[in-house]
């Protein structure tokens, strides 16, 4: 029986050369940072000319999406592992912590500084609307303080960009209060900025966490 599609010896190849070609590219990453990803780097190090390996990826930015994709989708689906597990809010925040620390340059390519020239393109966006999801749903989870804030009366007019998700205003607040102020944190702490300083990130973490779950007054 003939194959067809992915299961052809030559699909096949392809997707393996696509994964050896991305896997090289974190590495070249972790080494020199995003905007230094080379694929004639890459050739050289696979033994294939420059043209050979563009048959697989059509450009740097190309190359690049791909890496996104894949760093959007391994959050996503860890959040969403650790959301079917039962984690709430806090647990969510833990794993999103794990998940950075386990390669920071993953984190950095996505929620660090943009690279230079490049725009990633709007399917990205779909991913990354699956991780606001899982965590608006743990905010929409708890239970509201009945504090009414500024922001939280301007966001009942300004929700466009939570896609349709139906939180109250109040879980709308304190997404973003969580996502800013902890990827804050995080940020801080994947770059060196508390190695001089004798702090313990993991503590300050907690302790913001503490803060942002804490009912307002």
């Amino acid at each position: 029986m003939a194959t067809t599609g992915a299961n052809t010896p030559r699909e096949r190849y392809r997707t393996q050369v696509r994964a050896e070609i991305t896997q090289r590219a974190w590495e070249q990453i972790a080494t020199a940072g995003a905007s230094a990803l080379s694929l004639n780097a890459i050739a050289k190090q696979m033994g294939m000319s420059g043209p050979a390996l563009y048959r697989y990826f059509a450009s740097r930015d190309d190359l690049i999406t791909e890496l996104v994709r894949e760093a959007y989708r391994s959050l996503a689906e860890t959040l969403h592992a650790a959301s079917a597990a039962g984690a709430d809010l806090a647990g969510l925040a833990h794993a999103l912590r794990d998940w950075a620390l386990a390669d920071p340059q993953r984190y950095f390519l996505v929620y660090g500084t943009p690279i230079p020239g490049y725009h990633a393109p709007a399917d990205t966006t779909a991913i990354s609307s699956e991780i606001m999801t899982t965590l608006l749903d743990a905010c929409t989870a708890l239970a509201p303080d009945g504090t009414t804030t500024p922001f939280g009366t301007y966001l009942e007019d300004h929700r466009d960009w939570a896609a349709g998700h139906p939180a109250s205003p109040e879980a709308l607040h304190r997404f973003l209060t969580f996502w800013t102020r902890l990827h804050g944190v995080l940020s801080l702490e994947l770059a060196g900025h508390f190695t001089g300083m004798g702090l313990d990130p993991a503590l300050l973490f907690a302790a913001e966490l503490d803060d942002l779950l804490a009912p307002r007054s």
